[in-house]
């Protein structure tokens, strides 16, 4: 993986992931937005402006790819790169849950 673009995605916004992690299937913005509402139990809502400069960026840099348009929708799915992104983020999470885990700050 390039340099440059793990400087720019590690560690991801809480965005950025759900997006990426939508596009591990095929969606189109409101679908994933729609998505991402009930992953996170309404705690995160994106609103468009996010939505499509994320795809747009993610899709500069090769994270994501269009598939298909249907009806002024246009599609979307993570590229290798991109789901090599998230991986190196799903580790991170986890390794941050775990090292909480348990943990009780006492400061």
């Amino acid at each position: 993986m390039d340099e440059k673009i793990r400087r720019i995605y590690c560690p991801m916004t809480e965005s950025g992931f759900y997006i990426l992690f939508c596009l591990q299937n095929e969606m189109h913005g409101y679908d994933i937005t729609r998505r991402v509402r009930e992953l996170s139990g309404g705690e995160v809502v994106i609103s468009p402006g996010t939505m499509y400069g994320s795809l747009s960026k993610m899709e500069k840099d090769g994270l994501i790819r269009p598939t298909r348009e249907e009806d002024k929708r246009k599609f979307y799915r993570a590229t290798e790169l991109g789901l090599q992104v998230l991986a190196i983020e799903m580790l991170r999470i986890e390794r941050l849950y775990q090292n909480s885990k348990g943990e009780i700050w006492n400061g």
